[in-house]
């Protein structure tokens, strides 16, 4: 059986000094089961630190962040988002909830995730319509924030940066979610770190860091009796899951490098069978390696790959699917040459689990091999 254990594509992986236990303890011990709580603030105070941000929310999701910076923006009936093409479908959700207009932006081969030329090309286009892009850092790489900052404050349109899958990663020295007006964290149960499920908001502002706990804790005025002026959302994150929140952050740096070795030793083991390659690493880039992605270009595609894999009890998946090739997003706007379809059709997430063994990797590894 222990040659055919099951290897998972990241999985929550809990301190081994038992960090997260400790905080959620105290929240048992004084009985801060409810909805905020010191741990809420304090996992605030000390992830804005972490990333160099001044203030945070945390949230039930890193969608529900997204959607109330997107609201905090003015996004609504008319308005254009525009959005990359290439991500998980809550990067472009909450453009929808808003009764907004996604318009799907292409990729580049640099760096996997929005084009900066496409970029231009559309806010040439749309021109005023567009109230907000969105920028992800696909798979912890990050997007070329220098290129696409100075683009949207030349048309003077507000950027919200989706690092849900980027915690822990840098452009030249400055954390990812840290460049646009807001930024976006996920501690889902696959992330670098998690809360089992739970988000994060943060920005320099801190009035509209005040606006969204506000709009997230059902809109509720200062009053003694219950009193609402302004719709409201229940996005709070919870006391308890904010403690393992707080012990995970502790260990951000290990996940970090434990998730760089296992891209290194993949690299080693498979970059010179024919034609792999790799997600691309730039000088400028300090990636949280979130996820090892493979590109295929030879005999050997991505379905070999994860079916192999599969019947060996080893989980894998694809590049996300293009939003503009999704049934729900089909009748938007996409702009690009094909770079998205091209990395969805050729690409293979390999397991990226950072409790994982060099015998794991090396199980892994050659059964990739045996496909040659």
């Amino acid at each position: 059986m222990v040659d055919n254990k099951k290897i998972w594509l990241a999985s929550p992986h809990m301190s081994d000094e038992g960090y997260e236990m400790k905080y959620v303890q105290e929240a048992f011990d004084t009985n801060w089961i409810a909805p905020l709580g010191p741990n809420v603030n304090e996992f605030e105070k000390e992830l804005a630190a972490k990333v160099g941000s001044k203030h945070a929310a945390a949230m039930t999701s890193g969608t529900g962040a997204i959607h109330l910076a997107l609201k905090d923006v003015g996004v609504g009936q008319g308005d254009i988002v525009l959005c990359p093409t290439l991500t998980f479908s809550a990067t472009a959700n909450p453009i929808i909830y808003q009764n907004a207009t996604p318009v799907f932006i292409d990729s580049d081969y640099e760096t996997w995730n929005m084009d900066p030329i496409v970029l231009e090309t559309v806010l040439k286009k749309y021109g005023d319509k567009v109230k907000a892009v969105i920028v992800v850092h696909l798979y912890g790489l990050s997007a070329d924030m220098g290129k696409i900052m100075e683009i949207c404050n030349r048309y003077n349109v507000t950027v919200i940066e989706d690092a849900a899958e980027s915690l822990g990663a840098y452009y030249k020295g400055k954390h990812t979610g840290t460049f646009g007006e807001f930024g976006v964290f996920s501690f889902n149960g696959n992330k670098i770190i998690t809360t089992s499920g739970g988000g994060m908001l943060v920005s320099d502002n801190e009035e509209k860091i005040k606006k969204v706990r506000f709009w997230s804790t059902q809109s509720r005025d200062v009053a003694r009796h219950y009193q609402h002026s302004e719709l409201g959302y229940n996005y709070r994150m919870s006391n308890v899951v904010a403690g393992i929140g707080r012990g995970q952050l502790k260990v951000l740096g290990q996940r970090v490098a434990k998730k760089k070795y296992i891209f290194e030793f993949y690299k080693k083991e498979l970059g010179h069978l024919e034609g792999v390659d790799f997600m691309p690493i730039n000088e400028w880039n300090e990636p949280n390696y979130w996820l090892s992605v493979m590109t295929l270009k030879g005999k050997v595609r991505p379905l070999d790959v994860m079916e192999t894999l599969d019947k060996e009890n080893i989980e894998s998946r694809p590049v996300w699917k293009p939003m503009h090739m999704q049934p729900f997003f089909a009748e938007y706007d996409y702009i690009g040459s094909g770079v998205s379809e091209e990395l969805f059709e050729n690409g293979v997430c390999l397991p990226s689990d950072t409790k994982m063994t060099d015998d794991d990797l090396e199980r892994i590894c050659g059964i990739i091999k045996g496909l040659w």
